[in-house]
């Protein structure tokens, strides 16, 4: 018998080893696959300059920074929400509430919602509804906020990510020990000081891993910005909330769909998507660090 179980783990951790090896390697090839047909069309002319001629001359610069700020936007939309939303699950209602109960549901629905599903949202309710309303209560009727623009995808997103923001952050608070909490009170701080000095410098790795798994989904998603506020061909800057803006991965989308010559597309579609990925762990590189940094902060503050 223990030569049985002994063989039984073996078998596993050999299978669980070759799956985890073949994802690596998948990995590395798409990446590496990436990197020899884009590299080539990488240079300071494609990054810094606004697209011409349909496209086919200058480079995507409106693509890198609608792409930037859709995902800046959505993060200052998100995180606050998020850790809001956990903060009260937790710390301020009681375990057996329904409401609750109807919250965490509603999250764990909100998590299993396909993608193209917000965008239609955002196009219906943000757009439609809340952009509207705002033209014709503030400028009567002159259509503003009431089409796709970058303050709507930036919402949709937020939606988006929104469970995982509240999952990282809710469980970043139950790995606190209640302990802490117990000694918080013990000291005559109140529950809002509680959390504020005790309970949220402790989560706060947690709260920002939710947000850079936010980033990084919330970077590479097409179908929510395409109903709601990306444009294929726009060579000016968003400067106001209510501006389209151009989007790396909506433009990988449109290029490959509808581009007449798939050939005299490809090295711009590599290097668009080399762009769109070094962009990514940019940005999820520079979370990483403001998380380090914070939490080399805490343990030099104990």
């Amino acid at each position: 018998m223990p030569d049985r179980t002994r063989l039984i783990g073996w078998l596993l951790q050999s299978l669980t080893g070759i799956a985890c090896l073949i994802i690596v390697a998948m990995v590395v090839i798409i990446i590496g696959n990436i990197v020899i047909h884009g590299a080539g069309k990488l240079s300071w002319e494609f990054i810094s300059q606004a697209p011409r001629g349909g496209m086919a001359l200058g480079g995507i610069f409106p693509a890198i920074f609608g792409t930037a700020a859709l995902v800046i936007l959505m993060t200052i939309a998100v995180i606050p929400l998020g850790v809001a939303t956990a903060i009260y699950m937790h710390e301020y209602a009681p375990r057996r509430s329904r409401l609750v109960y109807l919250v965490r549901l509603a999250i764990q629905n909100l998590a299993g919602v396909p993608a193209i599903v917000f965008g239609l949202f955002g196009l219906g309710f943000f757009i439609e509804f809340v952009g509207r309303g705002i033209d014709r209560a503030f400028y009567g009727g002159r259509l503003l906020y009431g089409q796709p623009a970058i303050i709507w995808a930036a919402l949709t997103m937020a939606l988006l990510t929104l469970p995982t923001v509240v999952v990282a952050t809710e469980e970043a608070l139950r790995a606190i020990p209640e302990t802490y909490r117990e000694v918080a009170y013990s000291l005559g701080a109140t529950r809002w000081q509680m959390i504020r000095r005790v309970v949220l410098p402790q989560a706060v790795g947690g709260i920002l891993t939710g947000g850079i798994l936010a980033i990084s989904r919330g970077s590479g998603e097409v179908a929510p910005v395409m109903f709601t506020g990306a444009a294929y061909f726009l060579p000016d800057l968003p400067t106001r909330l209510h501006n389209q803006f151009m989007e790396l991965g909506y433009h990988v989308y449109v290029m490959t769909t509808q581009s007449p010559d798939v050939e005299k597309t490809k090295p711009i579609l590599y290097g668009t998507v080399l762009v769109l990925l070094l962009l990514t762990f940019t940005l999820n590189f520079t979370a990483i660090m403001i998380r380090a940094q914070i939490r080399k902060r805490l343990r030099s503050e104990r």
